[in-house]
């Protein structure tokens, strides 16, 4: 539960530095889509660096020689 909990907060603040770094107010709708598109590509990019860091992880040798 505490996991979820900070999944939720590290989202939401990464929603609220992306509306704060853009001067985005979203009480136009192109100024929610212009959110929305940023928000997707944000989570891309933390996925596409996951990704990159399980792989190297995975890759890295963990047993003694």
């Amino acid at each position: 539960m505490k996991i979820i909990m900070l999944l939720v907060i590290f989202f939401c603040l990464g929603a609220f530095f992306i509306i704060s770094q853009n001067n985005l107010s979203l009480d136009k709708s192109e100024n929610i889509d212009k959110f929305v598109s940023l928000y997707k590509n944000w989570i891309k990019k933390i996925l596409h660096n996951f990704e990159n860091f399980s792989g190297y992880v995975i890759k890295m040798k963990w047993l003694p020689e």
